[in-house]
């Protein structure tokens, strides 16, 4: 999306901060930071936390903290407390800018984690990058954002040295939807629909050619606007276009109506989305049967992971008001990332934050690798995940089950 919150990390608390800056160097320990004399390192979070997004928004920031909380129980990195502050973009991209703006100006703020949307990521890389501000996104998938703009023609070239994320691309969802559609569901005649935002167009196109190339025709295209609520027109469509399904490149508020309206009009094909729409809210959103709809999500599902047991527990354990949602796992192993580049930086400078904690920290980014909540986590040389594990879930008496999972091959 993409689907993505911020972890920042400071070297100090307020009063601990202006000690460092008259020392001129990250390296001497933060003396008023706690009772124990350790360095305060701030984990940012960005994510819309208000809105119809929050949902997830709010899952996403939970999941950072209780990274922190963990790190800091278990002294993950000596000298070293973390601590979460959380930046609320509403999923625009104006809001997103503005709040990667103030975290490159605070000088505490070591590293990040978000955005939700990939839309929001487009307007912070480049105020990231310029203040060596290291972010890892849990839920971006839109190809550009590490593969450049040209990717498509096999161009690749990394935008932003700064952007990493642990949420597989498009280029991978948008082909398993695809094969998935063909190949399992046996489906054949495909009317395709996205909200003209960059995550929902560049999915819904992925998908298209992908079932083009599989044999099978994409019988019309239309797109609707976020945040209008009537779809009747395209629904009507859908049905005189003899689809026997949908895909649907967007969000979870569109898409949950959209499913009401294509089978108010008497089509009665399945609504098939990527990640955006995998979300309780999607089915909430609908006064009518979901049964049938179809979404993929990055990640084999978290609740059936042996890795992913300990998450599940301590976030229960943590009582926070919001569910860790679709993208809990992917967060908590992006604010673990930070953390072990933290931990390799202050490692190789004898115990201490260097100068230049922020460069040093987005170059220990690329070389992290460990074994997260959603399995092996660590990057390639465009930033994005190594992970390639996806899973398709269907709507089933009212909720969203797995039905397919598996590591995605070409």
């Amino acid at each position: 999306m993409r689907h993505r919150s911020l972890l920042i990390m400071t070297t100090a608390i307020t009063a601990g901060a202006l000690t460092l800056s008259a020392c001129g160097s990250r390296d001497d320990k933060d003396d008023s930071g706690g009772k124990d004399g350790k360095t305060t390192v701030v984990i940012g979070v960005d994510a819309p936390l208000t809105g119809s997004l929050s949902a997830l928004g709010q899952g996403i920031k939970n999941s950072v903290d209780l990274a922190a909380k963990i790190a800091n129980k278990n002294n993950e990195v000596d000298g070293v407390t973390f601590k979460v502050k959380s930046f609320d973009d509403q999923a625009v991209p104006s809001s997103g800018k503005a709040n990667a703006t103030s975290m490159v100006d605070d000088e505490d703020i070591l590293g990040a984690v978000g955005p939700l949307n990939s839309g929001v990521a487009q307007s912070m890389q480049g105020v990231f990058d310029r203040g060596d501000l290291a972010q890892v996104s849990p839920a971006n998938t839109n190809p550009a954002l590490s593969q450049g703009d040209d990717w498509a023609s096999g161009k690749k070239s990394r935008p932003f040295k700064t952007y990493f994320r642990t949420a597989t691309t498009d280029i991978i969802q948008g082909r398993f939807a695809a094969q998935y559609y063909f190949k399992d569901a046996k489906k054949r005649k495909v009317f395709v629909i996205d909200d003209k935002q960059a995550y929902g167009n560049g999915l819904a196109t992925i998908f298209a050619e992908e079932f083009k190339r599989l044999g099978g025709k994409v019988v019309g295209r239309d797109h609707l606007t976020v945040k209008e609520t009537d779809f009747s027109g395209i629904s009507n469509k859908v049905k005189s276009s003899g689809a026997d399904s949908v895909y649907f490149g967007g969000q979870y508020p569109e898409g949950g109506l959209l499913s009401d309206q294509v089978k108010q009009a008497g089509a009665q094909v399945p609504v098939m989305g990527g990640d955006g729409i995998y979300d309780p809210a999607f089915i909430k959103a609908s006064g009518t049967s979901n049964d049938g709809d179809l979404a993929t999500s990055v990640g084999y599902p978290v609740e059936q992971l042996d890795s992913a047991k300990t998450f599940v527990k301590n976030y229960a354990d943590q009582h926070y008001k919001d569910p860790y949602a679709a993208y809990g796992g992917y967060s908590y192993d992006a604010g673990w990332a930070i953390i072990q580049a933290v931990k390799a930086v202050v490692e190789d400078n004898d115990g201490k934050l260097p100068d230049d904690a922020r460069a040093k920290i987005t170059e220990a980014l690329g070389k992290v690798s460990f074994d997260g909540v959603t399995g092996k986590v660590s990057f390639d040389k465009y930033g994005d995940t190594t992970n390639k594990q996806l899973t398709v879930y269907k709507v089933t008496k009212g909720a969203w089950k797995s039905v397919k999972s598996e590591t995605f091959k070409d």
